[in-house]
């Protein structure tokens, strides 16, 4: 066995049926006693019934938060902490919500409590993806990490059929590509597999029985176990292209994750195929092919074109996915990429 250096998520995991009944002892156990909650405008009225639930430890509701943490908002919201003197922030919702109680923390190191609804996984990891000037940059610190990730499948069982397969397999990529990272270890791996595991079992049970609280359950520890590996090891490709395409072109953001994946994933694994060869089993024994066909089963996104995108907008976004050297299993160039974002652009299914 290789030499390996593993480092573990100090966030505190609470997971279970009707576990957000403890946010006010999560708030408590921070030595937090003034809570602002954020939300996207979508979900404000439940950020408002949980900023009632949190009572006298809640000093009220920010529902700005939007795609892509831009950082005029996360700017905004820094006003709204500074004037109701929070001492933490509650962040309920999906990627976005969790995006911005992250840009705080980085800016002020408030501690943060996540209560997640959708699969996204960035809750438990020490990265922000943060946009300014069209530009998407990511950024590593230990103050963005949050401290306490209450699961609870309950708050779940409301997610569209369509947010809940794009959102997965946004989890799924963090996955995949922790498989091949250059610092990958054996529990990331083992945590990456069994993640793309519960998943496959999941997301096509949740697409006949959107309510079934067992898939649900199975679903959000599939997102745990991803998003804890995307904030152990590091990523590539998959996730530049992304942030390329989020940042600068504004495509959603768990949509674009779910085009791309299957086709990342076939474009690295001619250099990993070794490390791919665990998920590939998993998914009919192709990796690009299979996760493009289990993507296809359950009514995921399959072309870049279908977000407004032009052939014109990918000449521009293989320059600015190959401007910066960046670590990848598979040497990048321009052609390539161009080639990977055509073929994602068109849908085509990647062999």
């Amino acid at each position: 066995m290789k030499s390996f250096t593993y480092a573990g998520s100090p966030a505190r995991i609470l997971f279970g049926s009707g576990r957000s009944a403890d946010v006010s002892s999560a708030v408590e156990s921070l030595g937090c006693r003034r809570a602002l909650v954020l939300a996207t405008p979508h979900q404000k009225a439940d950020a408002e019934a949980l900023s009632d639930r949190l009572d006298k430890l809640s000093v009220g509701v920010f529902a700005g938060a939007v795609m892509h943490t831009p950082v005029d908002v996360t700017e905004t919201a820094l006003k709204v902490v500074k004037d109701a003197q929070a001492d933490c922030v509650v962040s309920l919702g999906g990627g976005s919500t969790t995006g911005l109680g992250k840009a705080i923390a980085y800016r002020t190191d408030l501690p943060q409590v996540v209560i997640p609804t959708t699969y996204a996984g960035s809750e438990v990891t020490p990265i922000l993806g943060q946009t300014e000037g069209g530009r998407k940059t990511t950024v590593r610190n230990a103050s963005i990490l949050p401290e306490v990730v209450i699961y609870d499948p309950d708050l779940t069982l409301g997610l569209p059929v369509g947010m809940s397969v794009t959102s997965g397999l946004n989890a799924m990529a963090h996955a995949v590509e922790g498989l091949y990272a250059q610092d990958r270890n054996p529990v990331s791996t083992l945590m990456a597999l069994d993640g793309l595991r519960a998943f496959r079992d999941s997301l096509p049970v949740l697409v006949k029985s959107p309510h079934d609280p067992d898939a649900r359950a199975e679903a959000l520890y599939g997102a745990w176990l991803c998003g804890t590996v995307l904030g152990t090891v590091g990523m590539a490709l998959h996730h530049k292209i992304c942030h390329t395409l989020g940042g600068s072109f504004d495509t959603p953001h768990a949509e674009t994750h779910a085009v791309m994946l299957p086709h990342t994933a076939a474009f690295n694994a001619e250099a990993a195929q070794a490390e791919l060869s665990g998920a590939a089993e998993l998914f009919g024994g192709s990796i690009g092919g299979g996760l493009w066909d289990f993507a296809k089963s359950i009514g995921a996104p399959l072309s870049l074109k279908d977000f407004g995108l032009t052939e014109a907008d990918l000449d521009r976004a293989a320059d600015i996915a190959t401007e910066n050297p960046y670590w990848n299993p598979r040497p990048i160039d321009r052609i390539s990429i161009r080639t990977l974002l055509q073929q994602a652009w068109e849908g085509i299914r990647p062999d």
